[in-house]
């Protein structure tokens, strides 16, 4: 029997355009993949175009329909042109998905100021600045979903990631309080908060590490970019539509 199920969560999302940043890898191309199979047209962004090169291959080989769009989260003017010309040139952004993020690890007696500011300005700043641009778009349209990864991290916190931490803990707050002012525009803010997911930032954790972590999640198991990405198309659909403000852990448990 295969110890980690495949989620089969399906949704409706034919007309709409969905935003996702760091979408070259890990949970932001399974979430881009799972919002181009349930029909969204999808601007798959980060740093370096070429990154998202095996993104948008697999959306398009599958009969979806992506687009790849190099943009530095952290930098506003190039977030407000690329929102603002998507959203001119394709009509309309109803979905956004802020999962572009970094981890700098070390203690915070020895840790540099580049690298607690790298991780915030990504982290943090970088779904500030598209959740701005894209909810003006979104409040004159009367319809939009905003869905922030944040992570467990910003809950229990985690030895050698106050930077990481803090980030993903203001990015809850930054939820929360922006759910209230979009609320009655019809536009909802929610977050997803993985634990401990396979992927390539786990990956390099080691076995030991690993097999330690299994031990703390009641599920026995580390959660798959899938199921990230069901978390975030069930935000992201009609389904969803009074459900704002609130974060959704999925970790297996581990939280409690």
């Amino acid at each position: 029997m295969n110890e980690t199920p495949t989620p089969t969560f399906r949704v409706d999302l034919s007309g709409q355009v969905a935003l996702v940043t760091g979408a070259s890898q890990g949970l932001g191309r399974s979430i881009a993949i799972e919002l181009a199979r349930s029909g969204a047209k999808v601007a798959c962004v980060a740093r370096t175009e070429s990154k998202l090169a095996e993104t948008v291959a697999a959306i398009t080989a599958a009969g979806g329909t992506a687009e790849a769009f190099a943009c530095d989260v952290k930098q506003r003017e190039g977030v407000d042109k690329l929102v603002d010309s998507l959203a001119e040139n394709w009509g309309r952004l109803d979905i956004l998905v802020n999962n572009a993020g970094v981890t700098r690890d070390g203690l915070l007696p020895r840790m540099p100021d580049d690298d607690w500011d790298l991780v915030i300005d990504t982290n943090l700043r970088g779904a500030f600045l598209f959740s701005r641009a894209a909810s003006r778009i979104m409040m004159r349209a009367r319809y939009g979903r905003i869905i922030n990864i944040t992570s467990v991290a910003g809950i229990i916190g985690n030895p050698g990631q106050t930077n990481y931490s803090a980030s993903k803990a203001g990015l809850i707050g930054f939820t929360r309080s922006l759910s209230r002012e979009l609320a009655g525009r019809k536009v909802t803010i929610n977050a997803v908060a993985p634990g401990f997911i396979e992927s390539d930032m786990t990956r390099v954790l080691g076995p030991i590490v690993i097999e330690e972590a299994k031990k703390r999640i009641p599920a026995k198991r580390l959660g798959t970019p899938e199921e990230i990405a069901a978390a975030v198309l069930f935000l992201a659909s009609s389904a969803a539509s009074y459900i704002t403000g609130t974060v959704l852990v999925v970790d297996g448990g581990m939280t409690g």
